[in-house]
């Protein structure tokens, strides 16, 4: 008999490779998968390294167990230069790839500038769909051209890839190596999520959109429920949000601490296809396009959860108590409502719509609603960013655009800019900005001595007409109806970890304990120097936790280990918030919880980290009385055969690294793991011959 299997499930499956005949994608499995799509940003100048390194590792005619090990020694050609011993670097299938520039678009620079023509030149070479600053945010132009579709999986090196799940997509973000191994062999390893159930009931209330639901949602399941999850939606509720609403909702599961959020495929998600097709139709378009022929076919896949699959925790929400809600300020998950923030008449200095979550049409739309005939009050300052050319260019044309410029906004390009930190109209110290965009972290959108609060494209307008932020109209206020049930799972067998050769059985440092949930890759490693790629890594070293604390560079020495609380490495899919630690000199880090993404960068790049939250509420504890940002909580002593952690006469149990894990510390990252296939594919290939 058949095993139920959730949507998540199902789509794993389907891009699984290696399954024996009949076995199936099941949560927890850590399996190999070679998505549909992967994009790439402005980090592809980043993967375009990686994916070169590759291709360098190997000298002709060396043998394979020797080249392996002389790379995880860290040796390299002498000089690091591209000689008679590189390989000609080919994609394994030049349709997998998109690039789609969006992130520093504003940068006129010379270097930057620079950097954009040399990825547009690598895609030219290699046959790539290349799409320019101008044309849009990433996620938006992946499914405004059609590579996003349903039952698919699409991944993005960037941590808002979850919004391809408004169309019934596996969306998930993978980080820059994961990209260069599906540049070169297609496909990269992955764990299949657990997944959560959200079920929406009733509708939502006249001047609420997805926006407010999915504040709502990380407000009020605030503790990790969903965090390293995929959330499936489903529920009456579902078919009565638009696809703008669904997008938006998606793109933020990133932020409640999922690893994507998944809509059913119904009538909302066929006609939007159907809308999508008939535009290819008319515009002529070449590849990647769909018919209406072939959207009914995508539909003539399994795209529903079995009725009896399993579901690691579900949650239930009432559509019709969502009123709007406010985030903030410096967290998504501290929620309080319009009519709570109102009566502090919180002064504003700027106001921001725009982001992959919030700066399409309808939200366009509603902003324009707001303002029609009002100005944006004296002492404060509006920025507008579509999320495409395409929506730009049709906010023009119904004169959407003109009222929000004629209220006084500042139009910007088409792209990511201020959301993260990039461009004209980042937050100054002092300044409060009230964003329709997904994240407010502490420094992200500018100086670290600003505030930002989150907000729906309406009570952006509004709060930005007023000077303060408030809502377009009033709402009486109402509690969020909700429900939670947690599924436990069944307890694995304790038994002795096999410790590869090279991995070491045991470890000892001191601990650096950071008190604090959620710390993000802002805090870890700043924003203003993830895309400059002429940063040394003792430059990086120096860097660590400058947004967290700002002595901690000085007060780490090699051999230390970092030890933090939940869901730590939440943000952006930056991976040099991991590979800044490991060039200080830190030896692993220890958390309650990790973000997947920081920690798929951490195991990429050779850097260890573990679970063992026992330990963690120890130290919590123990330090509950320190106000200190980074305190020294003593030597610690870590068996990886035996899965224990002694200190402090205590010791501590936690789940040892796999032998998957292992082999990539002992490599010294994925891209030694990518070698190593790569020159068995050339020996095959030359035996063969």
């Amino acid at each position: 008999m058949p095993i139920p299997l959730t949507l998540t499930e199902k789509i794993a499956t389907r891009y699984a490779v290696g399954l024996r005949p009949g076995q199936v994608a099941r949560q927890g499995a850590i399996i190999t998968i070679r998505p549909k799509h992967v994009m790439t940003h402005d980090n592809t100048s980043a993967v375009m390294g990686k994916f070169r390194e590759l291709f360098k590792e190997m000298a002709p005619g060396e043998d394979q167990l020797a080249a392996t090990r002389r790379l995880g020694a860290g040796e390299r050609d002498d000089c690091g230069q591209a000689s008679e011993r590189e390989k000609t670097p080919r994609l394994h299938d030049p349709h997998q790839p998109v690039f789609a520039i969006d992130h520093d678009i504003q940068n006129l620079s010379p270097e930057n500038l620079g950097k954009y023509a040399k990825i547009e030149a690598f895609a030219r070479e290699h046959g790539i769909d290349f799409y320019p600053a101008g044309t849009g945010i990433s996620h938006q132009v992946m499914v405004e051209y059609g590579y996003v579709t349903p039952g698919s999986m699409v991944v993005g090196s960037d941590s808002h890839s979850n919004l391809y799940g408004a169309l019934c997509c596996l969306g998930t973000p993978v980080v820059r190596t994961d990209a260069a191994s599906i540049w070169a062999i297609g496909t990269t390893w992955w764990q299949v999520p657990h997944v959560a159930r959200c079920t929406l009931t009733g509708r939502l209330p006249l001047g609420v959109v997805g926006k407010d639901v999915i504040v709502a949602l990380c407000g009020v399941f605030n503790n990790d429920e969903v965090l390293n999850m995929a959330v499936e939606f489903t529920g009456d509720g579902v078919a009565r949000l638009s696809m703008d609403e669904r997008l938006s909702i998606a793109n933020m599961t990133t932020e409640w601490g999922a690893l994507a959020g998944i809509f059913p495929a119904d009538e909302v998600v066929r006609e939007y296809l159907y809308s999508r097709a008939d535009l290819f139709a008319r515009r002529g378009d070449a590849r990647p396009k769909y018919t209406r022929q072939n959207v009914d076919a995508m539909f003539e896949q399994d795209l529903a959860a079995d009725a009896e699959a399993a579901y690691a925790v579900d949650l239930t929400l009432d559509l019709s108590t969502v009123i709007p809600h406010v985030s903030g300020p410096d967290h998504v998950k501290v929620m309080r409502s319009l009519p709570d923030v109102e009566r502090d008449r919180i002064r504003i200095h700027k106001a921001y719509l725009l982001s992959c979550v919030n700066a399409r049409l309808s939200d366009l739309h509603d902003a324009a609603t707001v303002l029609r005939g009002r100005a944006v009050a004296e002492g404060v300052d509006l920025y507008v960013a579509a999320a495409s050319a395409e929506v730009q260019n049709k906010a023009e044309q119904d004169g959407t655009w003109k009222t929000l410029l004629d209220a006084g906004a500042h139009a910007l390009p088409p792209g990511c800019g201020t959301c993260i930190g990039l461009g004209a109209g980042t937050l100054e110290p002092g300044e409060v900005g009230i964003s329709a965009t997904n994240r407010n972290f502490k420094g992200r959108m500018g100086s670290r001595e600003a505030q930002a609060y989150l907000a729906s494209p309406a009570v952006v307008a509004a709060s930005a007409a007023a000077g303060y932020i408030c809502a377009p109209r009033r709402f009486d206020e109402v509690e969020p109806r909700f429900t939670l049930t947690i599924h436990p799972s069944p307890a694995g067998a304790e038994e002795e970890t096999p410790i590869l050769e090279g991995f070491p059985e045991t470890a000892t440092g001191r601990a650096l304990w950071l008190p604090i949930d959620n710390l993000n890759t802002d805090g870890i490693y700043s924003g203003k120097l993830t895309y400059r790629d002429d940063v040394t890594p003792r430059e990086m070293a120096a860097a660590s936790m400058a947004n967290y604390d700002p002595s901690f560079a000085s007060m780490a020495r090699p051999g230390d280990i970092i030890v933090s609380g939940a869901n730590f490495g939440t943000g952006s899919s930056r991976e040099q918030a991991a590979t800044c630690l490991k060039h200080l000199g830190i030896r692993c880090v220890i958390a309650a919880s990790f973000s997947e993404t920081y920690k798929r960068n951490a195991f990429n790049n050779g850097f260890l980290v573990f679970e063992c939250p026992d330990f963690v509420e120890s130290l919590r504890a123990a330090h509950a009385g320190s106000k200190a940002p980074t305190i020294d909580a003593g030597r610690i002593i870590i068996d990886f055969r035996r899965s224990r952690l002694a200190h402090a006469g205590k010791t501590y149990a936690f789940l040892s690294p796999s032998e998957t894990a292992q082999e990539l510390i002992i490599a010294g990252g994925a891209e030694i793991v990518v070698t190593r296939r790569l020159a068995g594919a050339a020996g095959s290939a030359a035996r063969a011959r």
